[in-house]
């Protein structure tokens, strides 16, 4: 109790000039990025460690974070990578069966700021309203205020920002059990952990290239299908991902692509991408299956979304999926071609696991 009442005012500045107030937790600095918010109820150990989430302050909508402490496995990379965190009410205590650790030592060790008793609900009120931005937070004092514009000033917009390279493994590596039946070759933007597991216990082996690998490195490994990565930043400036896309289309072997990797397969095919208002950011959003017709509540992280009048017009693309809340398109299966993507994420840890059974037509369509 006396660490909580100890603690340093802190402070929201965005873009616009608009501030909220809060407090630290206890580890002080300031850091900057584009502002989102997550409106998931739980799983906030692995939206910290998502790579999609690199560059971005993340704003919790929900009013408790930490109250279940960490635990390191639960997590979608090696590393926390969001930017900072802002939330409401910062549990220093938890309470959890077995191993596990607190939340704040796990963002000390990470050296991630993050400020508390700011009203998201306001804040995520305001960005919903006036759309995602640039914003800083800050445990300096607000007589610095000028000093963080200027360095606010200076963070680059998330239009047009490639940021793949930073998330994406240096060099190949192998995940699951080599003697299983298929070889999957896996385009690493910015992979989840989950999404490797997902595969791996469908009884497949994968070999993981960094996100400037070439066709030639990948095909000499000889897999039986590709996979493209989710990852952070615009799709656009991934023009070696786009052009080995072309490349695994013309084999015809079978892709599958999932978040960024579903922005590349569409470009791959003429369509272009757009930057969204606030984004989709959750465990709790509605997608219709046009296949089958059923609804399924769907984990997302996306501040892109491919053009619905460029799918349309395409002869070549099917659209199978939709999002119910905004009528954006969430999945795409090319005709003629052994290749689907989807824009929200069927491995969703901490669930809903609606999706899940797309990795199973992925390994129906290697099968094949």
């Amino acid at each position: 109790m006396s660490q909580y009442k100890s603690r340093k005012k802190a402070f929201v500045l965005l873009e616009d000039g608009t501030i909220f107030h809060g407090k630290s937790i206890g580890i002080e600095g300031t850091s900057s990025g584009e502002l989102c918010f997550n409106t998931g109820m739980t799983g906030y150990q692995e939206i910290f460690t998502d790579p999609s989430y690199n560059g971005q302050l993340m704003v919790m909508a929900n009013a408790h974070i930490g109250n279940y402490g960490t635990n390191l496995d639960e997590v979608e990379s090696d590393s926390v990578k969001i930017a900072g965190l802002i939330c409401k009410n910062f549990s220093f205590s938890f309470s959890r069966h077995g191993q596990s650790n607190s939340l704040f030592e796990f963002l000390s060790n990470n050296k991630i700021v993050c400020i508390s008793d700011v009203d998201t609900r306001a804040l995520v009120s305001y960005i919903r309203d006036n759309g995602s931005m640039n914003a800083i937070i800050s445990t300096e004092s607000i007589k610095s205020i000028q000093k963080i514009k200027e360095k606010l000033d200076k963070v680059p917009s998330m239009s047009g920002l490639e940021l793949a390279s930073r998330v994406s493994t240096k060099k190949p590596y192998f995940f699951g059990n080599k003697d299983s039946k298929y070889k999957i070759a896996v385009l690493d933007l910015g992979v989840k952990k989950n999404i490797l597991k997902n595969l791996a216990k469908r009884d497949a082996y994968m070999k993981i290239f960094p996100h400037d690998t070439n066709y030639k490195n990948m095909e000499s490994w000889n897999p039986d299908a590709y996979f493209i990565s989710n990852g952070p930043g615009d799709p656009e400036p991934l023009e070696n991902a786009i052009n080995l896309t072309k490349k695994i289309l013309k084999s015809n072997k079978p892709l599958f692509g999932i978040c960024l990797g579903h922005q590349v397969i569409a470009i791959a095919n003429g369509i272009k991408t757009y930057k969204m208002h606030n984004g989709h950011r959750g465990i709790n959003h509605p997608v219709i299956n046009l296949k089958t017709g059923k609804g399924e509540i769907t984990s997302q992280n996306h501040g892109f979304a491919i053009d619905r009048n460029d799918t349309e017009k395409n002869s070549e693309i099917e659209i199978t999926h939709m999002h119910l809340n905004d009528n954006t398109i969430a999945g795409i299966k090319i005709n003629n071609k052994k290749c689907f993507s989807v824009q929200f994420h069927p491995e969703a840890s901490a669930g809903p696991h609606d999706s899940s059974y797309l990795f199973d037509e992925f390994i129906e369509m290697i099968k094949e």
